[in-house]
């Protein structure tokens, strides 16, 4: 009751003529499902409901003036602050603050992504049976360091090397290393596990928007499966069994992506296309569905 309130509080302060009532209502019951274990994290991080705002609103602004600009025009201060609800002395301001850097921890990811990915398929560093080898760290070729080179750049070695060890994704014997997770999960950087909620939401959300204005050729496969009463006696083994089947799916996609990449020149001049696919598990009890 107190949610649906809320709504109806909100649909009477924002009520574009254009858009249906009843579009608006769904929308904004969708808007607080989303926001509630956002808010979670945020108070978990010590992120208080006015830097919150303040980023919600630079966002609107951002958008406003990147996807929203009419037809043939330029975009302007006037309209972006019609669009937002803020003033244009706001609308101004915000569009003018400068983004935080926030690409650091998400290049690391990416990048950490690719070495294990690169080991996984690359024949270079297999062993006479197809399997990742275990790797001599430094060397001109099939070492941890060429693996590096090849698939992240620019990055030192040993700042690789201390990125996936603390992911526990290797371990490291004398003067050689071993791929024990066939993939990157981030550690101890909490930064790189935050990184995660951003990305992956955003994706998610991306997709689902894409659907929600493309014609049904264009859709993009967005699916999952639940049931709303499973014993909790077997929910272990349906964790086992989702995380390993999972797991192997992911494995062979990601070889085939890798099998279909651009050449390495290509890749320099932006030629590329960024694909992703992703899998998630969730669970909770009726105590939790109700609070929620």
């Amino acid at each position: 009751m107190v949610r649906q309130s809320l709504v109806i509080l909100l649909l009477w302060e924002y009520n574009p003529k254009h858009m249906p009532e009843k579009i608006q209502q769904t929308l904004l019951l969708a808007a607080l499902s989303i926001l509630r274990p956002l808010v979670r994290i945020l108070l978990r991080n010590g992120i208080s409901y006015g830097s919150f705002a303040e980023l919600a609103k630079k966002v609107y602004v951002d958008v406003a003036f990147e996807e929203f600009t009419p037809d043939t025009k330029k975009q302007s201060i006037s309209r972006v602050s019609a669009l937002t609800g803020l003033t244009r002395k706001e609308a101004k301001r915000l569009h003018e603050l400068e983004h935080t850097d926030s690409h650091r921890s998400e290049q690391r990811y990416n990048r950490a992504v690719r070495v294990i990915s690169g080991w996984v398929n690359d024949k270079e560093f297999h062993d006479a049976r197809g399997q990742a080898e275990s790797l001599p760290i430094e060397g001109s070729s099939a070492s941890f360091s060429a693996l590096v080179r090849k698939y992240s750049g620019d990055v030192p070695t040993q700042s690789m090397l201390s990125v996936l060890i603390s992911a526990s994704a290797i371990e490291k014997a004398g003067d050689r290393v071993r791929l024990v997770q066939r993939a990157y999960v981030p550690g101890k950087d909490p930064a790189d596990k935050l990184n995660i909620l951003g990305n992956d939401t955003a994706e998610l959300i991306s997709t689902i928007d894409h659907n929600l204005v493309s014609d049904e050729k264009d859709l993009r496969f967005q699916r999952k499966v639940s049931n709303h009463h499973v014993r909790s006696d077997v929910i272990p083994e349906f964790q086992a069994l989702s995380a390993h089947k999972a797991q192997q799916l992911l494995e062979q996609f990601d070889a085939w992506l890798s099998e279909h990449e651009v050449d390495s020149g290509e890749q320099d001049s932006g030629q590329g296309h960024y694909v992703s696919l992703g899998i998630y598990y969730y669970e909770s009890s009726k105590h939790e569905e109700t609070r929620s």
